[in-house]
């Protein structure tokens, strides 16, 4: 089973994703601010890690590039979430180490497509 790192501050959007991605069957740990995504990228060594943009404490651009700094978890794939779909937004979240990146409101087909893409061997 592989385990997914959602980090979202907003209760309603972690709930109903993380419920979601359980039924898939997938294992999901959860943080709720940046800083707390970094820390538990490194203690839950996670298959995958869902990150919100707009996050307290540490912003999801900030967290991704700790992230990807630290050699432990650097290869862990980070599909950046937002819902800010304005230009620019995509290069910019590819620019701090996502591989990939999808809008809010969640399509969950869409973002199970990209998921299962990064996790395939």
């Amino acid at each position: 089973m592989s385990k997914i790192l959602l980090v979202e501050d907003n209760e309603m959007n972690r709930d109903m994703l993380s419920r979601r991605l359980q039924r898939k069957g997938y294992e999901v740990v959860i943080a709720t601010d940046g800083e707390q995504g970094v820390a538990m990228a490194q203690s839950e060594l996670p298959d995958l890690i869902l990150m919100d943009m707009s996050l307290p404490v540490l912003d999801g651009w900030q967290a991704t590039r700790m992230i990807k700094a630290q050699p432990t978890i650097a290869s862990v794939p980070i599909i950046a979430l937002t819902a800010h779909a304005m230009a620019g937004d995509q290069e910019k979240c590819f620019a701090a180490g996502c591989d990939d990146y999808d809008t809010k409101p969640v399509d969950l087909p869409r973002l199970l497509a990209k998921i299962e893409a990064l996790l395939a061997p």
